[in-house]
């Protein structure tokens, strides 16, 4: 079944894929773009989609490893792990789908009035990988080490404050904000490791 979407939304958002080598593909039909993105954390695969609707997207990045429906102690904790990891969030937030254990980062962009930028593209798309990054450790040791909720989560925030500490300026730009933590080098090696994503590319 076709969806309604905005073309002029799809194009800058195909441009931004094509110039800066991504490797994707596009359903005309339904507006959304799918990729996968490596990235250096133990949960080092997400799997993409960008759904695109009339004056809005939404960016879902997927991870490769979720809960497990048949351990309720397990998905009571990912509930209360992802609940406290979300508040506070500037830009997006995890989501958990409770009938099969998956979760995934969703980042939405309102576009009523305007265009966006290769920066807010860019922004959408990184701040989920970098959320992963941040608590990719937590989510695992609830996981596979049956780790409290409440520890897991003060643990990656406690990391990363303890990673970025110094480094933050009330300069930095938007992107730079939304990718806290992350050093230049580190955003060099997730756009070097496009090159290896799965997925073939829009023509």
């Amino acid at each position: 079944m076709s969806r309604d979407y905005s073309p002029e939304i799809v194009n800058v958002i195909d441009k931004y894929l094509t110039d800066n080598d991504w490797h994707y593909s596009f359903d005309d039909e339904k507006g959304f773009f799918i990729f996968n993105l490596t990235i250096s954390s133990k949960i080092n695969e997400l799997h993409y989609v960008i759904t695109v609707a009339e004056d809005c997207y939404t960016v879902y990045a997927v991870s490769s490893i979720g809960g497990d429906t048949d351990d309720p102690k397990m998905m009571r904790s990912l509930v209360e792990f992802i609940t406290r990891a979300n508040y506070g969030m500037r830009n997006g937030n995890f989501e958990m789908d409770m009938n099969d254990g998956e979760i995934r980062y969703k980042s939405f962009v309102d576009c009523e009035d305007f265009t966006p930028s290769d920066e807010v593209i860019a922004n959408s798309i990184y701040c989920p990988s970098a959320m992963f990054k941040r608590y990719a450790n937590g989510l695992l040791s609830i996981i596979f080490s049956d780790a409290s909720a409440k520890e897991a989560v003060e643990k990656c925030e406690k990391d990363m404050d303890d990673s970025s500490s110094g480094n933050a300026s009330s300069g930095d730009s938007p992107l730079r904000s939304m990718l806290e933590g992350m050093s230049a080098d580190e955003i060099q090696d997730l756009l070097a490791r496009l090159s290896d994503a799965q997925g073939g590319h829009h023509s």
